[in-house]
C-alpha cells in the first residue's frame, strides 16, 4: 500500500514528499528543495529505506538539495524532463538570487518523458510530460491509489506561475486540461505548495481552470 508523507521544506514552504510502499518500505523523495537534515531524519523515523530522488521540475525550491541527497543517500535522481537542463544548469545562481544555501548542479540518473513509467516496491506511477510552468515539468500518477504529485502545475485553487524563463500560459492550461483532468475527478493531487485537493474540485472551482 502506497504511505506518504508531506515535509514543508525552504522558506517557500515547498511540499518535498516522502513516499513508500508499506509492504516493502521502500520509499522514494520528491522535490527534496532543502532542509535536508529534517528530511532525512523523516525518514529515518520512518524506518524506510530510500532508493531514489524522483523530481518534478528543476526550480530552486524543488531541487536544491537533490545532488547532496544523491550523493549521501547513493540513491539516482529521476526527472525531470530535458526541457529543464537549464534550469539545472542554474541551480547555482537560483541560489544566490534566493538566498538559499548553495545549490549543486547534477545530471539526472535518467531524465523522463511522457508516458514512462516508475516503480519502487510493489508499486507503480505513471509519468505525464506537464509543460508550462518549466518546459521540462512532469508529474507523478499512482492510479491504484488515486494520488498525483503535480509539483507546480497544479494547485487548490490556483495554478503555476508561468512568468519565468521558459513558461508558457497556454501550455500550462493544455497540461492540465489534457493531462491531469483525464485522471479522474475523485484523484487527489499533492501540490508543489499548499494543501491537497481532487481534480474534480478544482474542475469546479478554481478560477483559472474552473469549467475546463
Amino acid at each position: 500500500m502506497l504511505r506518504y508523507r508531506i515535509i514543508p521544506v525552504t522558506p517557500f514552504a515547498q511540499n518535498c514528499c516522502l513516499l513508500w510502499d508499506d509492504a516493502t518500505r521502500e520509499a522514494v523523495l520528491t522535490d527534496p528543495g532543502g532542509d535536508l537534515e529534517r528530511v532525512l531524519g523523516i525518514v529515518a523515523q520512518e524506518g524506510v529505506r530510500l532508493e531514489a530522488v524522483w523530481l518534478t521540475h528543476a526550480h530552486i525550491d524543488h531541487a536544491g538539495a537533490a545532488a547532496e541527497v544523491a550523493r549521501r543517500m547513493s540513491v539516482p535522481i529521476i526527472g525531470p524532463h530535458p526541457g529543464d537542463q537549464f534550469w539545472i544548469d542554474a541551480l547555482p545562481e537560483q541560489s544566490k538570487m534566493f538566498g538559499f544555501p548553495r545549490a549543486e548542479t547534477f545530471t539526472p540518473d535518467r531524465w523522463l518523458h511522457d508516458g514512462d513509467q516508475l516503480r519502487f516496491g510493489t508499486l507503480h506511477f505513471d509519468v505525464r510530460h506537464c509543460p508550462g510552468h518549466t518546459p521540462g515539468h512532469v508529474v507523478f500518477h499512482q492510479a491504484e491509489a488515486r494520488r498525483c504529485w503535480v509539483g507546480d502545475v497544479l494547485f487548490a485553487g490556483s495554478i503555476g506561475r508561468t512568468d519565468f524563463p521558459g513558461g508558457n500560459h497556454q501550455q500550462l492550461i493544455d497540461s492540465i486540461t489534457h493531462k491531469l483532468w483525464p485522471m479522474g475527478d475523485d484523484t487527489v493531487f499533492i501540490p508543489g505548495h499548499g494543501p491537497e485537493s481532487t481534480f474534480g474540485e478544482e474542475r469546479r472551482s478554481n478560477p483559472f481552470v474552473g469549467g475546463t
